[in-house]
């Protein structure tokens, strides 16, 4: 299958699996706002998916939150069924995707960074931001 066609289907499945998980789960009183579906990884043969899940701000009950999830699998796999024509339902898989966290710690770090410079150096970076203005105006 051509990589443009997986591309669609991977992005399909996340919109519909979003919109699953907000049917399903919003009846449990489980915390929505927390849940992000990062990206969806399908197999070439569409008989599974990879569902990357970032959940934010709950570090102590991130595994409970994976194991609602996996819980409700049936039911968001059959959601899915029900509303995308593809020649098999895909078995989906929950991964929680730490990509987002990495990211904000990073920044984390280079804002420190920044904060730490010396005010000589980020003052002589300054003239060097006049991205390709010539002398003359």
């Amino acid at each position: 299958m051509s990589t443009n066609r997986m591309d669609r289907v991977n992005e399909l499945l996340k919109r519909e699996i979003a919109a699953a998980l907000f049917r399903v789960m919003s009846e449990t009183g489980f915390d929505l706002s927390a849940v992000t579906i990062t990206r969806v990884q399908t197999s070439s043969n569409l008989r599974s998916a990879r569902v990357m899940v970032s959940i934010r701000d709950h570090e102590n009950e991130r595994s409970k939150m994976m194991g609602r999830l996996e819980r409700h699998r049936t039911e968001i796999q059959q959601i899915i069924h029900d509303n995308v024509v593809l020649k098999y339902t895909p078995h989906l898989t929950f991964e929680i995707d730490s990509s987002i966290e990495e990211g904000d710690r990073v920044l984390s770090i280079i804002s420190q960074i920044e904060t730490t410079l010396p005010a000589e150096e980020t003052s002589e970076e300054e003239p060097s931001s006049d991205k390709g203005e010539d002398e003359n105006g």
